[in-house]
């Protein structure tokens, strides 16, 4: 018998989570052997999300509940749920309908050809233009920073072996990167071309600072390459100073009585300022981090746990 533990981060999901719920109970029943449980984290919402969580719980003993004190974000709520589970297979979806779960079993099926972790690839997606913006900026940033094959898609729909979210669940980070978590943990992974749906209710609570903050996880949790890149950036301006300030002696030489240029003086400092500005805030970003690791900022801090 396997055994799979489903881990939903719930945020202003109160009009939604009911039926993502009773959809994994049905899919559940259509293959008999299997028994399953349900991981439910409330990520600091402010509506009815953890009253219906309560509700939904005491109706179904397999249904577990975790209220958080605040909003963590969507990594940290996720791995919370990590931390609940005892399935043979974890599974997350989203809670807002959009993940295909009636086709959970294509992912099982490719599990069950040796992988370790199987994402939901997505033929069509039912984003707005916003967020598959955002998806693809994610994608390329995961293929450049920390090593993700070119054909694989990682998504919000997927499949993995426990003993792989054992080893992600011991992140102490406090700013966790999902993506990089799994490709740390394995490079056994593929992906199943699924259908995607619209949201059955309400919008997308993805910002553009929430995205460009999921950016700056994967920046900097799991690759030193913007630092290189700084370091580059600062020998090309540097080399390019040195040769401005040859050409500017030889001019002099060669025509003592020109004035120096004004404008390509000023240039050259809000250029270089420019770049030094730049890559003090790349470089301020890491030890940010790693002032906030040291003083162990919680991941998340759980309130209330149901079942």
């Amino acid at each position: 018998m396997t055994k799979f533990s489903f881990v939903i981060p719930c945020y202003y999901s109160s009009e939604t989570i009911t039926a993502t719920v009773a959809e994994i109970v049905e899919v559940m029943g259509t293959r008999n052997g299997n028994d399953y449980e349900v991981v439910l984290v409330n990520d600091g919402s402010k509506d009815q999300t953890f009253e219906v969580i309560k509700k939904i719980a005491k109706t179904n003993p397999k249904i577990k509940g975790i209220n958080l004190t605040k909003n963590f974000g969507q990594a940290n709520a996720t791995l919370a749920g990590f931390a609940e589970t005892s399935g043979d297979l974890v599974v997350y979806c989203d809670d807002d309908g959009q993940s295909p779960v009636g086709e959970l079993w294509k992912l099982v099926d490719k599990i069950d050809e040796g992988y370790d972790v199987v994402f939901a690839k997505f033929k069509v997606k039912r984003n707005s233009a916003f967020q598959n913006f955002g998806s693809k900026i994610n994608n390329l940033m995961a293929r450049v920073l920390i090593g993700k094959p070119k054909h694989l898609h990682m998504g919000n729909f997927w499949v993995a072996r426990k003993n792989i979210i054992d080893e992600m669940a011991k992140c102490t980070n406090p700013y966790p990167y999902i993506g990089g978590l799994f490709l740390r943990t394995t490079s056994n992974i593929s992906d199943v071309a699924t259908d995607h749906r619209e949201r059955a209710a309400g919008r997308s609570n993805y910002t553009f600072f929430k995205l460009l903050s999921l950016w700056l996880n994967g920046f900097t949790a799991f690759s030193v390459l913007p630092l290189r890149v700084a370091t580059v950036l600062g020998i090309s301006c540097s080399t390019i100073g040195f040769i401005y300030i040859v050409v500017v002696v030889i001019e002099k030489f060669k025509y003592p009585a020109m004035p120096l240029g004004y404008s390509s003086m000023m240039s050259a400092l809000l250029f270089i300022g420019g770049m030094i500005m730049m890559m003090l805030g790349v470089i301020g970003e890491y030890v940010g981090r790693i002032y906030m690791n040291m003083n162990k900022i919680p991941q998340y801090v759980v309130k209330e746990k149901i079942n």
